[in-house]
């Protein structure tokens, strides 16, 4: 058995550090970095569950010392940390995270550690956002079902060249949004709530206010932070304001959009479909409405979600994590929102 370093022990010296690496959808945490290190070190063990509440996470996480996890999908609040007695320090992927309370951890003696954004993320999550508009404005999963049930040629559907797309937060993945709306021959409208004409001009873009962007728009993409002023920023009166022929993607935070009200828009057909790679809850609960719309497409919030970037920030991880267990500076540490 490895002899481990004496400095990786609990402050009382009776067992070893204890870490979790939680949020492993995929069981690849392990084989995207090398932990051996780490490992040498400390207990490690890799967690696949989607916690959903609280309850749930005091019930797998209390022993641990070190959790290393993703970016916002755990709510690091002030009343989890008491109840997470042992936890020392928490990783998570990216360098912002709006979901962690940092005065909290601070008075507690946690230590909060980042990982490199990843170079991929803001493309990928801009790939992928295109290949959602033109999935759910070329009716493809619509066809896709049909072929499958023996069925051809259900439906016209329109081209994008030529139409208008409204970006919703031109920011680092909006602009990329607007570089390719170019090259389908799109007209891009953008809205952010600070957004200057000349960083629209720059990022490719009309600076038009959100409501005009959603009435003259026939794709409007969500691509803002969230926060308190922007949760629900979409809701019944604005779904409203798009044209019936319009869709809504999103692939940034779930409660950009009001969730009851798109649903209730897209059964009364009052705008013509959505398609959503980030839900309120997530994973998205089974027999959830959006399921049972034909005029939905799904993804399981993959957007940034790629090899490449999987690699930069489980690497970052197990070097935060390491870094800790030898009492060296940890590399990187959370931008404070």
């Amino acid at each position: 058995m490895t002899a481990r370093h004496p400095l990786a022990r609990t402050d009382d010296g009776r067992r070893p550090v204890k870490v979790a690496v939680i949020h492993d959808y995929l069981d690849i945490a392990e084989t995207s970095a090398d932990w051996s290190a780490v490992k040498a070190l400390a207990d490690v063990d890799f967690l696949s569950d989607a916690f959903t509440d609280d309850d749930a996470v005091v019930e797998a996480l209390a022993d641990y010392d070190v959790i290393s996890g993703m970016r916002e999908r755990l709510p690091l609040t002030a009343s989890l940390m008491d109840r997470l007695p042992r936890l020392r320090l928490f990783v998570a992927t990216s360098q912002s995270n709006r979901v962690i309370d940092f005065a909290a951890a601070e008075q507690r003696g946690i230590e909060i550690a980042a990982t490199a954004d990843g170079a991929h993320a803001r493309v990928a999550t801009a790939e992928l956002t295109w290949g959602l508009i033109i999935a759910a404005t070329r009716g493809i999963m619509l066809e896709d079902r049909a072929i499958r049930e023996g069925r051809w040629q259900t439906g016209v559907f329109p081209a994008l060249y030529g139409r208008t797309i409204g970006i919703v937060g031109l920011g680092g993945t909006g602009r990329y949004i607007a570089r390719f709306a170019h090259a389908f021959g799109m007209k891009v409208l953008a809205y952010s709530p600070h957004l200057s004409k000349m960083d629209a001009v720059e990022g490719g873009a009309e600076p038009v206010e959100l409501d005009e962007l959603l009435e003259r728009s026939d794709v409007v993409t969500m691509h803002l932070v969230l926060s308190e002023s922007s949760r629900h920023i979409i809701d019944a009166r604005r779904l409203a304001l798009m044209k019936p022929t319009a869709v809504l993607v999103n692939t940034s935070r779930g409660p950009l959009v009001d969730e009851a009200a798109l649903v209730q828009a897209l059964r009364n057909r009052t705008i013509a479909g959505a398609a959503l790679d980030v839900f309120d809850v997530e994973p998205l609960p089974a027999r959830h409405p959006f399921t049972e719309l034909d005029n939905v497409t799904l993804s399981p919030h993959s957007g940034g979600f790629t090899e490449e970037t999987y690699r930069v920030w489980y690497q970052g991880s197990a070097d935060a994590v390491l870094a800790f267990l030898e009492r060296r500076d940890i590399p990187l540490r959370h931008r404070r929102p």
